[in-house]
């Protein structure tokens, strides 16, 4: 079953189910790997869009494809660093709990 088969509404859904609970994720959690794995299901569901655009609109174009490998080097990025931050205060702290957090305050 080619993509063609498959209509631009049904990846829609799919990208923005994948983006809705990933800011449910978001709101909701108070883990913070909770955080990072809702922030990395967002970029998902907006990976998913540009991947359906760019086959939808221009198939023989991989504009949308360029993207969304840059938004997944970005995310790798995110995650890395914010794994790392996470590990730096769980040693200091004990929790990964975002609301124990309070590093900002006097």
């Amino acid at each position: 079953m080619s993509s063609i088969d498959i209509p631009l509404e049904a990846y829609l859904t799919i990208a923005a189910a994948l983006f809705c609970i990933g800011v449910w994720g978001l709101i909701n959690s108070r883990n913070a790997v909770r955080v990072l794995m809702s922030i990395e299901l967002m970029l998902n569901g907006v990976n998913i869009n540009l991947m359906a655009f760019s086959s939808y609109l221009d198939g023989t174009e991989i504009r949308g494809q360029v993207y969304a490998i840059f938004v997944i080097t970005v995310a790798a990025a995110e995650a890395a660093v914010g794994l790392a931050i996470l590990l730096s205060l769980y040693r200091n702290r004990d929790t990964v709990d975002m609301e124990r957090f309070n590093l900002l305050r006097w």
